[in-house]
Formats: C-alpha cells, sequence, structure tokens
C-alpha cells in the first residue's frame, strides 16, 4: 500500500516584480500553508518523503508545513511547471517510502490529481484546485514504479478555506 498526497502550492504573491520561478508567497498563502501542516498532522499523515518543485513558492509552502525534521524533502526542478505526465514518471522514479507528499503548480498537479484517482470527488473546488488545494490518495502497489492512472482511491479532499 502507498499514500500519495498532491498539493498545489499556496497563494503566492505577484507584487515582488520577481520571476515566476522566484515568486514568494503572500501573507494569506502563508497561513494557509501553516494550516495545511497542521491539517496534515491532524490527520496522522505522516510523510517518508516530500517531493517539491524548486519555486520559490513551492519552497515556501513545503518549509511553513512544519514536517517532522526525519520528512526526506527533495527539491527538483523537473517539477516547476511540469504536465500530468512528468508529474507521474517523477513519482515512479523519485517517490521512496510508503507516504510521499508532491508540492507542484497547477494545471499540472490538479491534472495528475484527477489522472491518478478512480473516481473523483464531488466537490468544486477539487474541479477548480485553487491555491493550497491536497488531495490524499491510496495505492494498492508495492513500488512507486508500478503508479497507474485511474488507480487512486481517495482517501481526503482539502482546501485552505475549509481550514479557516
Amino acid at each position: 500500500m502507498r499514500r500519495l498526497i498532491l498539493m498545489r502550492h499556496a497563494k503566492s504573491d505577484w507584487s515582488h516584480g520577481t520571476s515566476d520561478h522566484g515568486r514568494p508567497l503572500n501573507k494569506r498563502g502563508r497561513g494557509a500553508a501553516t494550516a495545511l501542516g497542521d491539517w496534515l498532522r491532524a490527520e496522522s499523515l505522516v510523510l517518508d518523503t516530500v517531493l517539491c518543485s524548486t519555486a520559490g513558492r513551492t519552497r515556501e509552502t513545503c518549509a511553513l508545513l512544519n514536517l517532522p525534521q526525519d520528512s526526506a524533502v527533495v527539491h527538483l526542478r523537473q517539477l516547476y511547471l511540469a504536465d500530468p505526465e512528468q508529474i507521474i514518471a517523477t513519482l515512479r522514479q523519485k517517490a521512496e517510502g510508503a507516504a510521499v507528499l508532491l508540492v507542484a503548480h497547477n494545471p499540472g498537479i490538479a491534472a495528475a490529481a484527477a489522472e491518478l484517482l478512480q473516481e473523483l470527488p464531488d466537490e468544486d473546488a477539487f474541479h477548480r484546485y485553487p491555491s493550497g488545494a491536497t488531495t490524499v490518495m491510496d495505492f494498492d502497489i508495492d513500488s512507486w514504479a508500478d503508479l497507474a492512472p485511474g488507480t487512486g482511491a481517495l482517501h481526503a479532499f482539502t482546501v485552505p478555506k475549509q481550514l479557516a
């Protein structure tokens, strides 16, 4: 059994005039990332590995989740603006352990969540996949290399607005 958590970075700040890759979170995004970390802990979602895009907003989201020190965080440039095929390929190649969090960007992260699930949640927020949207799914596989579309069972879905 493997558990995958796909998270879109929290709300970013467009006012800094930095490159897209360097853009940080805004105040609301920082609060949302902290709330998402609290939710992960409240749901007892223990992680073995975190795969994170190298963009500023994804790195900051990961940092504000306040994950346990033993969660290995791997920053990968290939997740920056990755399409769903690249996200799934990265999981097959780089994911380690029974539970993995992947933090990346739309539209790829939303499309990957939809592609991997057997059944989509009946929630409007899932189809919009706003900043901070997080899907938790379980797979009956022995290895991440066996990850296949349409095989994930939905465990949970949330957005920061539901956590306020």
